[in-house]
């Protein structure tokens, strides 16, 4: 079986045969046992008979200072790497030695060397088979030479001694061990979730002492249900091992990785912001060939670990009703990003500009626009939209975003349809999986289209296929209803996902989005990549209009006019503009009918 690793003397990886081998639970113990050692040790000097050589005071002093090291390790244990311990030992073995020697009595000599059976249990406990070994080895060693050095002893008088240590150290080393496993899973050699909740205890008391902030990151392997149904569960074993294999190489000792249950994982991290667990979480699913989702939070003073985790999961279920394979920060505390955020939504200081959408069929003439939300941050002033997004996703204020979005865009495109005489056109705007998931959705869009008077059936709401592939009801029925009042859906980012081109006909759908990769493969060299052909020819089985995305050149518009394609957008016919100039263009252009379903 696979265990834990910390780093040995020489900066390799070591076994640890316990899973609760950390700084606090090694620090209480040798220092407890340290304690111990000290109490019976000035115990026996008080009363130990002056028969021979040697010096009471000594063997007080060594007693009283090793009372006053074990108080003070077990106090501030947590700073003590638990590599420290593979030395405290050995000091102790060598201070058990001293006052045998120095004792005056040789009754009082045998009654001490009954100590380094503490030895054996501390080494047996939390070292490996083979450093346990070494350190018992050690301490007979001491044990024989120092009582066969006495006048009046036997070289024989160490042997029951040495005996009792060394089967001491072999029973605790297999109870140990025996008890480890409860805490260890068993295919990964991670911790489990009785293992990881035990340790989350203990890291929370630790940061209650020292006021560190640990943080939480739960993780949850997408479809991965579908690997053991189709390639059974031995291929699923497997995937799970890599996985742990290759999060353990990526993290240090220090951060807590375990099995949490089934295909869900658990990170620990003892002191790290939510930026950086964000930041982690996103290293680590990039670390792994597999979607993966994740939610990240951090620990709160007076919270339980119960508490923590059911936060972090909170998290991971609103990555999962995204669309999967991101990463959602739930969390008491935002960023000032977020924060900044909120001020910019309240005080209307976003804005929202707007990239033609031109039909091929009639030579590039603008029929639609898609709105994209824009934002000057004072903090960080190149932030993308894909981040302003995502925080807003992470710090619950995408339902504020996306309502001020929409309203916006539908207040501006009648401004715009408004102005120029005769124009009619349809406006895309996105949606965020996390609020499609909100049973009032779809009466907050109702609301937005009665305050703004933006026909219903001239408006087109994106959602990216990862979403779709969801398959949550509640987002299913929601689309549903969003069509039945005569709004259209647009499949974003389509070809990127995993089952819509089998689900397009079941789906609520109006329109797709091809995604911009697929016009990259357009060049001037050579013909168009046959794939595309193909997506023509199914749009137009199935009757849904393809948007094409990412056109940026006359070659590109043209082979994509050729194969059938009735819609595009791109830089090539505009970059994202303000309301007034995207109305000044379109009174360039002739008007169009609006597309059909």
């Amino acid at each position: 079986m696979r265990r834990h690793q910390v780093l040995d003397d020489a900066g390799a990886p070591a076994r640890v045969p316990f899973a609760l081998a950390t700084s606090p639970v090694m620090a209480r113990t040798t220092g407890g046992l340290f304690v111990m050692g000290g109490v019976l040790g000035m115990t026996l000097a008080i009363l130990m008979p002056h028969e021979g050589p040697g010096n009471r005071v000594v063997v007080a002093i060594v007693a009283i200072g090793a009372l006053v090291f074990g108080i003070g390790l077990a106090v501030i244990g947590d700073l003590v790497h638990p590599r420290t311990h593979q030395l405290l030992v050995p000091l102790g073995t060598i201070l058990i030695s001293a006052t045998i020697q120095q004792s005056t009595s040789n009754t009082a000599a045998l009654a001490l060397a009954s100590f380094y059976v503490f030895v054996a249990c501390d080494s047996s406990f939390f070292f490996s088979w083979l450093r346990a070994a070494a350190q018992i080895v050690f301490a007979v060693a001491c044990c024989m030479i120092v009582l066969a050095s006495r006048d009046g002893l036997p070289w024989w008088s160490g042997l029951v001694p040495s005996g009792v240590t060394i089967a001491v150290g072999a029973v605790v080393g297999v109870l140990a061990r025996l008890a480890s496993d409860a805490d260890i899973d068993s295919l990964t050699g991670l911790l489990n979730r009785r293992g990881f909740d035990t340790r989350l205890h203990l890291e929370i008391a630790r940061a209650t002492r020292t006021g560190l902030r640990p943080a939480l990151i739960l993780f949850d392997l997408d479809r991965f249900k579908t690997v053991n149904d189709e390639l059974g569960h031995r291929s699923g074993d497997a995937v799970l091992q890599k996985v742990a294999d290759s999060w353990q190489q990526l993290l240090g000792p220090s951060r807590i990785l375990a099995r949490y249950g089934g295909d869900e994982f658990a990170l620990l991290v003892p002191d790290m912001s939510e930026q950086g667990a964000i930041a982690l979480a996103d290293q680590m699913r990039e670390s792994i060939a597999f979607g993966c989702s994740a939610g990240v939070t951090s620990w709160q003073p007076g919270e339980s670990g119960s508490f923590l985790v059911s936060r972090a999961d909170v998290g991971l279920y609103r990555a999962k009703q995204a669309g999967r394979n991101r990463t959602v920060l739930e969390s008491s505390r935002r960023p000032p990003l977020a924060v900044e955020l909120v001020e910019a939504i309240a005080r209307e200081t976003l804005d929202v500009h707007y990239q033609p959408i031109v039909s091929l069929t009639d030579g590039g003439t603008i029929v639609g626009v898609e709105a994209l939300v824009r934002w000057k941050s004072v903090t960080q002033p190149s932030v993308s939209t894909e981040e302003v997004i995502r925080v807003a996703e992470e710090n619950g204020l995408i339902a504020n975003l996306d309502r001020f979005v929409l309203y916006r865009a539908c207040r501006d495109a009648l401004d715009i349809q408004q102005s120029v005489p005769g124009q009619s056109m349809i406006l895309n705007v996105n949606v965020s999986g996390l609020e499609l998931v909100e049973k009032d959705y779809v009466a907050r869009v109702d609301e937005v289209l009665r305050a703004t008077g933006w026909p219903a059936d001239q408006l087109i709401l994106e959602v990216t296929e990862s979403v779709l592939d969801v398959n949550t009801p509640t987002a299913i029925s929601n689309l549903g209803e969003l069509r039945g009042r005569g709004i259209r859906i647009a499949i974003d980012d389509f070809g990127t996902g995993y089952s819509s081109l089998s689900r397009l006909k079941t789906l609520p759908t109006d329109f797709l989005k091809l995604d911009g990769s697929f016009i990259t493969s357009i060049t001037d060299e050579g013909e168009a990549p046959p794939l595309l052909e193909v997506i023509a020819l199914l749009s137009v089985s199935l009757g849904l209009p393809v948007i094409a995305e990412g056109v940026e050149n006359e070659h590109q518009a043209a082979v994509l006019a050729s194969l059938g394609y009735s819609l595009a957008q791109g830089y090539f016919y505009g970059y994202p503009q303000s309301a007034p100039d995207i109305a000044k263009q379109l009174s360039r252009d002739a008007q169009v009918p609006l597309p059909g379903r």
